[in-house]
C-alpha cells in the first residue's frame, strides 16, 4: 500500500481538526455560519435516520458543541417537531450564547430536568466535543447517565460525550450513541479501542470545507482497501514466484497453533509453506494438510538449513517459553530472513528485549504489548496509537497492535487502523492465523508495513465473512480459512 492508500479514510487528531476549523473561518469567514452548517447537517442526518421522530430532546453543554445542539434544536422546532433542550448550565462560549438566544427567541424551551430523556423519540448528545480529555463530572455525568438509562436512539454530535476523540479512551461515564456524526473530518480516536463500543454507526460531514489528506494522523482501512495491495496474478507464475514461508513453533502439546498459522499462509497465497516443529506433530500435517511440509526440529542447529531455504520466517505460535522455544527464537532472529514474531516469541522478546530488523513484524495483543513495554494493559488501551508508536521506537520494526481497531505502525509511515473484524474473533488461535496471513503476503513480495496492514485487513474481513455465515459466538479460526482464500483474490466470488 502507498503512504496514503486510495481507498483509505483519513483520520485526524484534535490539533488538525482545530486547524481545519480555523482555516474554514479565516479571511473573513463567519464562525457562527460554520456552526449553523454543522447544526443543519446534524438535523439532515437525524431526519434521514429517524424520519418518524416527533419528540427531539437535545442535551447541550456550555461550549461550542452545545452551540451545535442549539442549532439542531432550532431546525427541529422550525420543522414542527416537539423539542426540548436539557442543559448542564447556561452556555459560556460566545457562539453557543448566540445559538441559544436564537433557539429561545423562536419559542424554544430549555430545562435542567433529565427525566425529559425518557420521553424522547431521539436524543441528541451535544454535551462535550473533541476538547474533553477527562471524565464528565457533576451535572454532566448525571446527564450522561440519564441518556444511557433512557434506552432511546442517540445521535452524538462529533463525539459521544465522555469519549476522548484523540485516543478513543473512555475513562469514566460516556454516552452510548446509536450513531455519531463527525463534523469536518473523521476523528482518529473513534475507530479503535473502547470508543468503538460507544460510537455506534460513524459518518462524516465535511461541512463543505476542504480537508487536506496530508494533515491526517492515520488512515482507516475498510474491505475495499484490499484492492490496493492484492493484485491479480500474472499468468506466467510458478510456486517460487510467491515465496516460501517457514512457520516455527508447536512445542509439545501445542501443535494446533502452528498448524493454523501454516494453513493460513497457504490460504493467503504463499507458494510453499513449511513447518519446523516437534517430531510428534509432523504426522498430523501429513494426514490433515499434506500441502504443508512438516519437519521435525529438536534443536536450533536443525533449523538453519530450513531457514536458509525460506523467504520469510513466522515464529511464535505454540513455541512455548522453555529452552527449545528460546533456542529456536534466537536462531530465527540471527538468520537474517524477513521475520514475523508472535505469541510465545513475543513473550520471549519481553524477557530479553532487543532491537529487531527494520523489516520484522511483531503482532502483540494488548497483554503482550504491556509486557513488551513494561506497563499495564490499561495503559496500552488508554492510548493505543501512543502504545503502538512506543513499540516501534523500542523494537525498531513494524508493529501490529491487535484488538478492536487493530493499529499497524512503523517508522516514517502513518498508522493504519483496521476498520473490520468482530467480537467473534476473540478466541484462541485467531492470532496464529493472522501471523500466517501476514507472512504469506510478505513472501509474495509486499514490503513489511504493507504486508502487515493488508494482512491484518484481510484477516479481519475474512472474520466478518465467517461471522456472517453463522454468527459471532462460536466462531473458530478454521472457519476463516475458506474466506481468506476468497478475499485474497480481487474480483473473486464473495
Amino acid at each position: 500500500m502507498e503512504q496514503s492508500p486510495s481507498h483509505a479514510i483519513p483520520l485526524f487528531g484534535n490539533e488538525a481538526l482545530r486547524r481545519i476549523e480555523a482555516a474554514s473561518t479565516a479571511d473573513g469567514g463567519d464562525a457562527f455560519a460554520l456552526m449553523q452548517r454543522a447544526g443543519r447537517a446534524a438535523w439532515r442526518h437525524l431526519l434521514q435516520r429517524w424520519p418518524w421522530a416527533q419528540r427531539i430532546v437535545v442535551a447541550c453543554g456550555t461550549g461550542n458543541n452545545g452551540g451545535d445542539g442549539y442549532v439542531i434544536a432550532h431546525h427541529a422546532l422550525q420543522a414542527g417537531r416537539s423539542v426540548e433542550v436539557v442543559r448542564a448550565a447556561a452556555p459560556t462560549s460566545a457562539l453557543a450564547v448566540r445559538a441559544c438566544a436564537r433557539f429561545e427567541s423562536s419559542g424554544g424551551r430549555c430545562t435542567d430536568a433529565t427525566d425529559a430523556f425518557a420521553h424522547a423519540d431521539v436524543i441528541v448528545d451535544a454535551i462535550f466535543g473533541i476538547g474533553l480529555s477527562r471524565p464528565p463530572q457533576g451535572v454532566a455525568a448525571d446527564m450522561v447517565a440519564a441518556i444511557n438509562a433512557a434506552g432511546k436512539p442517540v445521535l452524538a454530535l462529533d463525539v459521544p460525550s465522555g469519549v476522548d476523540a484523540q485516543t478513543g479512551n473512555v475513562a469514566g461515564a460516556a454516552v452510548r450513541a446509536t450513531a455519531t456524526l463527525q463534523l469536518l473530518a473523521a476523528h482518529c480516536g473513534l475507530v479503535t479501542g473502547a470508543a468503538i463500543d460507544y460510537c455506534g454507526e460513524l459518518t462524516v460531514d465535511a461541512l463543505a470545507t476542504d480537508v487536506d489528506r496530508r494533515e491526517a494522523q492515520a488512515f482507516a482501512l475498510h474491505s475495499d482497501a484490499l484492492t490496493d495491495c492484492l493484485k491479480p496474478r500474472a499468468r506466467d507464475s510458478h510456486k517460487g514466484t510467491y515465496g516460501h514461508v517457514l512457520c516455527i513453533g508447536g512445542d509439545a502439546g501445542s501443535g494446533g497453533a502452528i498448524a493454523l498459522c501454516a494453513q493460513a499462509a497457504l490460504r493467503s497465497g504463499a507458494g510453499l509453506v513449511s513447518v519446523a516443529t516437534r517430531s510428534q506433530h509432523v504426522p498430523a500435517f501429513i494426514a490433515t494438510r499434506p500441502e504443508i511440509m512438516g519437519h521435525a526440529v529438536e534443536n536450533a542447529s536443525a533449523l538453519a538449513p530450513l531457514a536458509g531455504r525460506a523467504s520469510v520466517l513466522a515464529i511464535g505460535p505454540g513455541l512455548g517459553q522453555q529452552a527449545w522455544g528460546a533456542s529456536l527464537f534466537d536462531a530465527a532472529i540471527d538468520c537474517g530472513r524477513p521475520l514475523l514474531v508472535d505469541a510465545d516469541a513475543l513473550n520471549l522478546l519481553s524477557r530479553n528485549p532487543r532491537p529487531l530488523p527494520l523489516d520484522a513484524v511483531i503482532t502483540p495483543h494488548p497483554g503482550e504489548a504491556a509486557r513488551l513495554l513494561d506497563c499495564t494493559i490499561a495503559s496500552v488501551q488508554s492510548d493505543r496509537f501512543a502504545a503502538a508508536q512506543s513499540l516501534v521506537e523500542r523494537f525498531g520494526c513494524v508493529v501490529v497492535l491487535k484488538g478492536a481497531g487493530t493499529i499497524v505502525a512503523a517508522r516514517d509511515r502513518k498508522p493504519q487502523v483496521i476498520s473490520a473484524g468482530n467480537p467473534g474473533m476473540a478466541v484462541g488461535g485467531m492470532g496464529d492465523l493472522l501471523t500466517g496471513v501476514i507472512a504469506a503476503l510478505r513472501a509474495q513480495g509486499l514490503p513489511a508495513f504493507d504486508a502487515a496492514a493488508c494482512g491484518a485487513l484481510l484477516h479481519a474481513v475474512a472474520g466478518d465473512d465467517a461471522a456472517a455465515d453463522g454468527g459471532e459466538r462460536g466462531l473458530l479460526p478454521s472457519d476463516l480459512l475458506a474466506h481468506l482464500r476468497r478475499r485474497s483474490n480481487p474480483g473473486g466470488a464473495r
